[in-house]
């Protein structure tokens, strides 16, 4: 039972996909980078698992940007920080061994060639393939989606090659040369989704069969999601512990418990589509912004919805703001059609958002948060059963949660502290 097939493509497109929502004009940017790194390995005629490295690293470059104003930064220049969010991306996943070497391209994606002087930073040698996904990156940044693609090419062509050997290796600005008079290609990176361009179906088919390596993965995702703000920057990881205990305690089986970890570690991965304002508001959301807020549940659902084999830890995770009155968000799902695991899911947060600490406030103790808790059942709000597990076992529960959000608190300040 503790195996499950998963595409890592799928799943990386996912959280990609999520970024790429933050803006307008970040619109299908990973995609595009993802398909023009691969285009640019591929003629060179790089290996097969070398191509997808480098695909991989394309679509997920800018993971490590920690707001929305730093994406935009990143691709309108190249601004003297630039290698922070680089580093905070490889940090991310070089512990996932299916993409450590990946890591590694992130980490370097941004260091100019140097006339061949940047070969190795510390040590540590800079993958060829960082060039290739910097070049990508840089002229997809350079693309006006105002005029015809074609049109373009050769004022693109002429801007890069005034930087061969400054800032680009000169052996993939001549590989550039030879892909400009592919129409083609151009007319791909510029469609609504450029990957799916690709027909090279060895790229995509790249599985890990172990539901441990997709924890594993899951977890990278709850810190990309809640590292964005201080005041939520450790509510994943409580959500998560708290609602894998509260399974176990309901009678989950041990594969299922860890597929309700899983659900937590995604529940909000629709917030990265919310604007940085509404996160980090410490005073209270006016109308606007909370109809906003209350869109990253929808956000979650249709983000993971391609994720055809995840369909249950989809439900799970998306509907943590349903009621059983069917006056919850987004979907209104009521009663009998609100699994388990969906209630489950929707207790652990609450109980995680009353009594984790905040910037600006202390956690709730016992009492408040057993009287909030018991007025949703009265509400209609919360299962009964589900809450009664909370209360009959609170200092556990609050203990696996506290332990989490204490571990995630290192996390986060070992990540800010990247540069």
């Amino acid at each position: 039972m503790n195996k499950i097939q998963i595409n890592l493509y799928d799943i990386l497109t996912c959280i990609s996909n999520a970024q790429d929502l933050v803006s307008p004009r970040l619109s299908t940017h990973n995609q595009q980078v993802a398909y023009l790194s691969y285009r640019l390995s591929e003629q060179i005629g790089l290996p097969i698992d070398e191509q997808r490295d480098i695909f991989f690293a394309g679509l997920i470059h800018d993971i490590g940007a920690m707001s929305s104003k730093e994406m935009l930064a990143l691709i309108e220049a190249e601004p003297m920080s630039v290698n922070n969010h680089a580093f905070r991306g490889a940090k991310l996943f070089e512990e996932f061994k299916p993409l450590q070497y990946v890591s590694r391209i992130i980490k370097f994606h941004h260091f100019p060639w140097a006339h061949g002087k940047n070969t190795n930073y510390k040590r540590e040698e800079i993958p060829f393939a960082s060039h290739i996904v910097h070049l990508a990156d840089r002229i997809c940044s350079l693309l006006d989606s105002n005029r015809n693609i074609l049109t373009q090419l050769p004022d693109i062509l002429s801007r890069i090659r005034e930087q061969s050997g400054s800032v680009f290796h000169p052996d993939l600005v001549d590989v550039l040369s030879k892909l400009i008079p592919k129409e083609y290609i151009w007319l791909d990176l510029t469609s609504k989704v450029p990957t799916k361009m690709i027909s090279e179906v060895q790229l995509f088919n790249f599985f890990t069969s172990d539901i441990d390596d997709l924890i594993d993965l899951t977890l990278i995702f709850s810190r990309i999601i809640d590292f964005r703000s201080r005041f939520t920057a450790t509510h994943s990881a409580g959500v998560a512990k708290t609602a894998e205990k509260l399974a176990e305690l309901a009678g989950f089986s041990p594969h299922e418990c860890k597929m309700m970890l899983i659900s937590g570690y995604m529940h909000d991965l629709g917030k990265i589509a919310i604007s940085d304002d509404i996160l980090n508001k410490p005073a209270k959301l006016n109308e606007d912004e909370f109809n906003e807020m209350r869109a990253h549940t929808y956000y979650t659902y249709h983000l993971m919805k391609p994720l055809s084999q995840f369909k249950t830890i989809i439900s799970w995770a998306s509907y943590h703001h349903e009621r059983l009155d069917g006056t919850g968000y987004p979907f209104h799902v009521a009663g009998d059609n609100l699994s388990l695991g969906a209630r489950v899911m929707a207790v652990a947060d609450v109980f995680t958002a009353l009594t984790e600490h905040r910037p600006y406030r202390k956690g709730m103790n016992f009492e408040n948060t057993k009287n909030i808790l018991d007025n949703m059942v009265a509400d209609n709000a919360l299962d009964g059963s589900v809450v009664s597990l909370v209360i009959d076992n609170f200092q556990e529960i609050n203990s696996i949660r506290e332990n989490a959000q204490i571990e995630a608190a290192k996390q986060y300040k070992s990540f800010l502290s990247i540069a």
